[in-house]
């Protein structure tokens, strides 16, 4: 346990030590320690609570079924992307210039920053209104916005000042919240039988079936996989990434979507009343170890997307004018002042969908440019903030972005406008791959031939 502890996950992403300078990084970290990076990552209260969305709206059994198929079929996705920092050693963001251009990427960095943003909001006003209701109930003190601010300011601090604090304990917070959620299965399956969670009676009337909730699943994915190149680059070999990334991403989704739609199961079959994606509700039931989980899970996994924002930023140019520190302060600010809007949590499935819908089409793109069109391979070209082979036409690759806006189109029209039997992710994830394969086949633009190794910074 020793050497989990030491210098894993954040600091193995200082983003002075690793991301302030532009261009790729040579990644030394085994399968474990990968593995532990995602693990603590995505054992987090958002994801804990999506699982809340699901039950009593679609079966307790047909939950956990859907959750777990549809991790591992996101897990695909953000796998494969992550893969290309692996053997790249760039972040997504910067990947992204292979398939949309130099100056084409700036549109999806520019997304990135404000899906980052947004799950900065949702977290600290999760934790801050789960420390507010334990405040309240010790001292008879309210302030949700007062805690939310607060709790996002820690984070802030964290990611600009105590990254090597936080690599020393972040392991051991993840072995902490993964006790702690053993115990609340043990609490909710030593009350209730397996039997009697299965024999939950459904509430059709709040809109949730079947298709629905696994296109959440795998848009959780997606939301993931804009950091997933920035996580597995640090591997030290593409098995170390693949298979630590595998493990780390569906063990702790699958437990913390299963942990919430059992939570919410339990507060359903106690007679309580059932309100989704609140923490108040499955804290009450739980009590303080439950908010303990919020708590440690958002200082830990807010602490790694500030470090996302700040890494698409610095990374979207060579030029030396984006330092690191400026732009923490920048993002910084930003996140704690919207921390403050409580109402973003009325909006976290109309979010999850903005994620789906500009996302899924990209990495969509991303996976046919880099494993097909370049033969798994990107030039050193990518590194430039002018010309070169990936300045296509003015910095801009039209066809990569004319399908990115038709796959948003689409996506939209079939979340909207259509009752689709396929949900939204996979037409849409289908639609823009084989569009743009069948684009830049029939323009003669793949690759024949690898030109050079893989790894950009060799």
């Amino acid at each position: 346990m020793s050497q989990l502890s030491s210098s894993l996950a954040v600091h193995d992403m200082v983003p002075e030590n690793n991301s302030e300078d532009y261009g790729p990084i040579k990644g030394t970290l085994s399968t474990g320690r990968i593995a532990m990076i995602w693990l603590a990552a995505n054992l987090v209260v958002t994801t804990l609570l999506t699982g809340t969305l699901f039950v009593p709206g679609v079966s307790w059994q047909l939950s956990l079924s859907l959750i777990t198929i549809g991790t591992v079929i996101g897990a695909i996705v953000l796998v494969l992307i992550g893969n290309m920092g692996t053997r790249t050693g760039l972040s997504t963001m910067s990947l992204t210039k292979g398939a949309f251009g130099l100056r084409g990427a700036f549109f999806t960095t520019t997304a990135n920053v404000v899906i980052l943003m947004g799950w900065c909001w949702v977290q600290a006003i999760l934790a801050g209104v789960t420390v507010n209701f334990l405040v309240e109930q010790f001292t008879g003190f309210s302030n949700p916005i007062l805690f939310s601010v607060l709790c996002q300011t820690l984070v802030v601090g964290l990611a600009i000042l105590g990254h090597e604090g936080i690599s020393k304990v972040e392991p051991w917070l993840a072995i902490i919240i993964l006790l702690i959620m053993i115990y609340i299965f043990s609490v909710a399956f030593t009350t209730y039988s397996v039997t009697e969670f299965t024999q939950l009676k459904v509430d059709s009337k709040l809109g949730w079936n079947a298709t629905l909730v696994f296109d959440v699943v795998i848009a959780t994915a997606i939301s993931w996989t804009v950091l997933s190149a920035e996580f597995n680059r640090l591997a030290k070999s593409q098995k170390a990434g693949i298979v630590g990334s595998s493990i780390g991403y569906i063990t702790s989704t699958v437990l913390s979507m299963s942990l919430g739609a059992t939570a919410i199961a339990y507060v359903a079959l106690q007679g309580a009343e059932v309100n989704s994606f609140d923490p108040i509700t499955i804290v009450s039931a739980f009590g303080i170890p439950l908010a303990v989980v919020i708590f440690l899970s958002v200082m830990a996994t807010n602490t790694m997307v500030v470090y996302g924002m700040i890494s698409s930023v610095v990374n979207m140019t060579p030029s030396k004018k984006i330092k690191f520190l400026p732009t923490a302060l920048i993002l910084g600010v930003i996140s704690i002042i919207g921390s403050s809007w409580l109402a973003m949590l009325d909006q976290f499935t109309s979010f999850l969908t903005l994620v789906g819908t500009l996302f899924v089409p990209v990495f969509a793109i991303m996976i046919v440019d880099y494993y097909i069109i370049k033969k798994a391979s990107y030039h050193h070209d990518i590194l430039l903030g002018h010309g070169g082979r990936y300045w296509y036409q003015g910095g801009f690759n039209l066809a990569a972005l004319v399908i990115w806006a038709l796959g948003v189109v689409l996506s939209l029209w079939l979340t909207y406008s259509v009752d689709s039997l396929l949900g939204v992710t996979i037409p849409t994830f289908a639609f823009a791959f084989f569009t743009y394969l069948s684009w830049m086949l029939l323009s003669k633009k793949q690759v024949k031939n690898k030109e050079q190794s893989s790894h950009l910074a060799s």
